[in-house]
Parts: C-alpha cells; structure tokens; sequence
C-alpha cells in the first residue's frame, strides 16, 4: 500500500507533522484495529497453550467445564 503524504516542518526545517489522506488514515486505522485483535487472540492463545503445558506436567491444577463456566 503506498500512501501518499505530506510532511509539515518547522522553520528551522524540522519535519513536526505529516499529512495522510483521510481515505488511506482511515484504511490504516482499520488495519492497525485488525493487527491489534489479532496480537491479542495470539497473546490469549499462547497463555491457555501455556496452561495446558502445565497442567500436563502436573504444574498447574486441571479443571472441569463446570469450573470454567462457573469463573465465566
């Protein structure tokens, strides 16, 4: 995706802004809210891959359904 922008510096030459479309901002923006969930199901799915870890390894206490629904 190539987005065109526009830089806005300061006197001295500074670059203090950038400027983005409205179309391809709200494209970016509906693509960092995807990355965003998916880092999150990631991070949720490696804790409970952790926990099964160790609950095998008799680390951690195994539980029911019914404990699970019951924290729910």
């Amino acid at each position: 995706m190539k987005v065109p922008m526009r830089y806005v510096n300061d006197a001295d030459g500074n670059v203090q802004a950038v400027q983005v479309p409205v179309e391809d901002w709200n494209e970016l923006v509906g693509k960092l809210r995807h990355y965003e969930q998916l880092l999150k199901l990631r991070s949720t799915l490696s804790t409970a891959l952790d926990q099964v870890a160790r609950m095998r390894s008799g680390k951690l206490r195994k539980r029911t359904l019914k404990d699970v629904l019951r924290e729910a």
